[in-house]
């Protein structure tokens, strides 16, 4: 059998479900998701194998009008992942009408023409089928696809079917990545997500976008089982860190055990979480703290 082996990049309008979407394929939670816009910030690898071959996930911002340099830079990291990869999917979700931002990304992909695209109708279990039918229609007059393809994947359905066409559509190769590699992200990294992950639940208004963390040091102890974790969390405003922090430290205090929940399966023990937020002024705008923070 012909092993086939590529990189896909999943792209479309904020929360669309890209991350959800990539989390399901790769069996495991290698992207943090929510409800706020703009949650995914990097361009995030996350291995999909399969006999057939692999797939090679890069989960990209949402692009969007930047109101920030950290807004243009996100934009610039999608228009440089869709220039490496052999397959863009563009995702609509099926409970929402195609709009002027979808206009927009769409017609953005003729700047790639190396890419083959797929489009893909997300969240089909949270909609009638009479109106997935719909957006598949409304989708499918955008443009020439190379395949459309209706999931849920929180439900898992159709997940194989897209693993699938996309594999097909992916150049003869051997593997790029071992069997028991899921994505490229470090541990450090994928900490400091899961803390701003914890942290950007229940938070409205531009708090979200101003929420960055850091992992400080990471102690693993010698005298009993447990790893210890120095980590800041950064915002933009006085007002904001108080939010962050709550009444009595309360609010810290969840995020904490939140972030904690998601972490100790990760590093496969128990974990002290120490955090500490900080201010940072007007970080998206500032190049100097931007490049600090890794952006």
């Amino acid at each position: 059998m012909t092993h086939r082996a590529g990189f896909v990049s999943f792209v479309g309008r904020p929360n669309v479900g890209k991350s959800t979407l990539m989390n399901a394929l790769v069996g495991e939670k290698v992207a943090i998701t929510s409800p706020k816009p703009q949650t995914t910030r990097r361009a995030i690898r996350g291995i999909v194998h399969s006999p057939e071959g692999q797939l090679v996930v890069v989960d990209t911002p949402g692009v969007h009008r930047p109101r920030t340099l950290l807004g243009e830079r996100l934009n610039d990291l999608v228009a440089a992942t869709l220039g490496d990869v052999d397959v863009i999917a563009m995702c609509f979700p099926a409970d929402e009408p195609i709009g002027p931002g979808d206009k927009f990304i769409n017609a953005s992909l003729d700047d790639y023409p190396r890419a083959k695209k797929v489009a893909v109708v997300t969240k089909v279990d949270v909609t009638s089928r009479e109106r997935v039918g719909d957006q598949l229609l409304a989708v499918s007059q955008l443009r020439e696809w190379e395949s459309l393809i209706p999931v849920s994947a929180t439900d898992g359905i159709q997940l194989d079917v897209l693993v699938r066409e996309l594999l097909a559509l992916m150049p003869e190769s051997p593997p790029l990545y071992g069997e028991e590699t899921v994505t490229e992200e470090s541990s450090t990294d994928r900490i400091a997500e899961l803390v701003r992950e914890a942290a950007l639940d229940g938070v409205t208004d531009e708090l979200p976008h101003s929420i960055a963390v850091t992992v400080d040091d990471l102690v693993e102890r010698e005298d009993k089982d447990l790893l210890e974790i120095y980590a800041s969390v950064f915002v933009e405003r006085d007002s904001q860190k108080g939010i962050i922090i709550g009444k009595g430290g309360s609010r810290l205090s969840g995020i904490g055990a939140r972030a904690r929940a998601g972490i100790e399966p990760l590093v496969g023990k128990p974990v002290y979480l120490s955090l500490r937020v900080k201010v940072a002024k007007e970080w998206q705008r500032d190049p100097k703290q931007l490049g600090r923070l890794g952006f």
